[in-house]
């Protein structure tokens, strides 16, 4: 039997990590995250599925595609559409697959309009402010749900 997937979705810009402000978003880039997830999801016999996408229509088709393919769970770092988007909003609430969301910087601490979060009043949890340690930690959560 396989093991149960857990779906990684990133939203705008994150294909830069690495290059893109690392006094606030770190220095590992999406591969290397994906790296870690891969080991650690090994250890909780999981596998995962990681993908980035600039337009929100693809994030809300992988939500839909995970819920199809009975994911465990999806973790959910929607970058900028975290504080825009109802359509992410509708989406995760439209699915039964419980979605965490990820961030790397802290919300809160940052600019008002990022203390808002259309993706947090749909999602079952958040984990933020811990680098690329809050993957590994959403992917924790996914694994006890």
């Amino acid at each position: 039997m396989a093991n149960p997937v857990v779906y990684v979705l990133n939203g705008p810009n994150l294909n830069l990590l690495g290059t893109r402000e690392p006094e606030i978003y770190g220095s590992d880039t999406l591969d290397d995250i994906a790296g870690m997830l891969e080991d650690r999801a090994r250890d909780l016999e999981l596998e995962v599925e990681v993908r980035q996408s600039n337009h929100e229509g693809h994030l809300i088709d992988w939500m839909h595609e995970a819920q199809a393919e009975e994911a465990k769970a999806i973790l959910l770092n929607a970058g900028a559409y975290t504080h825009t988007s109802i359509a992410l909003y509708d989406a995760i609430k439209a699915i039964r697959t419980p979605v965490i969301e990820v961030h790397l910087s802290d919300p809160l601490q940052r600019e008002a309009f990022r203390h808002v979060s259309y993706v947090g009043m749909a999602a079952v949890d958040c984990v933020a402010g811990h680098g690329a340690k809050s993957y590994l930690i959403a992917l924790e959560k996914a694994a006890n749900l």
